[in-house]
């Protein structure tokens, strides 16, 4: 039976994956450390269906710090998930990153050097900053937030133990990810939450800007594709498909909730990319991969399951 690893298993994407990957009968090992980005009770809640399976484990510790070598011993593939989120939080936090992104980051490739696992990063479209659409991989990297260019480091340390010590690695550019147990600080979340509690929402510039949203399960059917594959020292965009307008957002979730939206206008904020929109052909030729759950299909799926969760 393959056995894996999830880092960041507490997370949104993370315990999704987890879920899935044990519904296929996987063994899985789940870490997390609980940063306190956002309630630990969140987190301890995304985990309890994980928890009921007798063929998960999981082990609170900090990646940047423990000894990962029993852990890893006999892994098979390693989602490295694990990261301090945010865009906004980064320009004024950046040690959390440097320690939790890319020292983090180095001490997996480490381990999994010793263990012979294949690793698969998740990595950001935000590494692209504002270039021309669509983005492929080919597009040149110019992070506009350092939370950005501490995915694009990431990137770049599995770029180096794969061609160094032919660690197997596979980085993924996730869009803009959004679906059931969504973080609290993304916007779909925030959006759906102010609506219900007929509270104004914050829209940051002129509402035009973009974005290629991609359902959480999309996501993970990517990710365990490319832990599945034979790929090695490669980099692949995962996205949705499509490229809405935030304005039309807030309309299919005003659609979904039958409510009306309050919304409030602020300035741009530093370091948010204009627009995203990513090139699939890469991912589906050499994984197979095609997003399955439209926007609509997708907002439909979260608001019904904020309503039923609270």
């Amino acid at each position: 039976m393959a056995k894996a690893i999830v880092t960041g298993a507490a997370g949104f994407i993370g315990s999704t994956l987890s879920d899935t990957l044990l519904e296929q009968g996987k063994d899985v090992i789940g870490i997390d450390c609980f940063t306190d980005y956002y309630e630990r009770s969140t987190k301890e809640k995304n985990l309890e269906s994980s928890k009921t399976c007798e063929n998960f484990s999981f082990l609170e510790l900090d990646l940047a710090e423990a000894d990962l070598s029993d852990a890893f011993s006999g892994v098979d593939v390693v989602y490295h998930l694990a990261a301090q989120p945010g865009v906004r939080y980064s320009w004024e936090n950046f040690d959390v990153y440097l320690k939790n992104n890319i020292k983090a980051t180095q001490r997996v490739l480490e381990a999994a050097k010793e263990s012979g696992s294949r690793v698969i990063f998740s990595s950001s479209s935000s590494v692209y900053g504002d270039a021309e659409l669509p983005l492929t991989e080919d597009t040149k990297a110019r992070p506009v937030s350092p939370y950005g260019a501490s995915k694009l480091a990431c990137e770049h340390l599995c770029r180096i133990y794969s061609e160094s010590f032919k660690v197997p690695t596979v980085s993924l550019r996730y869009f803009t990810v959004y679906g059931p147990r969504q973080r609290p600080d993304m916007a779909i979340n925030i959006f759906t939450h102010k609506i219900l509690a007929g509270e104004p929402i914050k829209i940051y510039g002129s509402g035009e800007q973009t974005r290629d949203f991609t359902y959480v399960q999309d996501i993970v059917d990517g990710t365990i594709a490319a832990g599945e594959s034979s790929l090695s020292n490669d980099i692949l965009n995962i996205g949705g498909g499509s490229q809405i307008m935030l304005n039309d957002l807030v309309s299919k979730i005003e659609k979904a909730l039958g409510k009306e939206a309050k919304i409030e206008k602020e300035e741009s904020q530093r370091g948010d990319m204009k627009h995203t929109k990513a090139s699939l052909e890469k991912a589906k030729k050499d994984l197979g991969y095609e997003p399955k759950i439209s926007i609509d299909e997708g907002i439909k799926r979260y608001t019904d399951w904020v309503v039923s969760n609270g």
